[in-house]
């Protein structure tokens, strides 16, 4: 179903960006695109202001200020799509974007690795493994008796 079809863009079960919250600014597209590329205002520029956003606790706006820190600028997050010759196609790519943005960057940490010993059955399996190898590659380099 198109995005623009609902109140808001869903982010998680938890998080919708509602639509008032959004600017959509339309522009001209660079590059090929045959007459219309110079007449038609396909690009479209998403901006969702994460400062002021009514829909973020504390703790999920700190955490989109600090994982897209670099990407926002006044606090307002930024995406743009210009893929496709028609407008309405690079709005549903932009809301795409926006979404799976925020989304990367609310998604919890990784959990740490915890570290783990080898159990005492696959390190003398090992060791046995290695006696073998050492005993066929000694046996391989041993010289032929004379027989006299």
């Amino acid at each position: 179903m198109p995005a623009r079809a609902r109140p808001g863009l869903p982010v998680s079960p938890a998080l919708t960006i509602p639509r008032a919250e959004l600017t959509e600014r339309f522009s001209r597209s660079s590059g090929p695109g045959g007459q219309g590329v110079n007449t038609t205002d396909s690009r479209v520029e998403l901006s969702w202001d994460v400062g002021r956003s009514a829909v973020l606790t504390q703790a999920q706006r700190d955490r989109l200020e600090t994982r897209l820190g670099a990407r926002l600028v006044d606090g307002v997050l930024t995406v743009v799509a210009s893929e496709h010759r028609e407008q309405l196609r690079n709005r549903d790519a932009a809301a795409r974007r926006l979404v799976a943005l925020v989304a990367a960057a609310l998604a919890a940490p990784a959990r740490s690795r915890r570290p783990t010993r080898p159990t005492r059955g696959s390190q003398e399996r090992r060791l046995a493994a290695k006696k073998q190898r050492s005993a066929t590659k000694s046996l391989r380099s041993a010289r032929p008796r004379r027989e006299d």
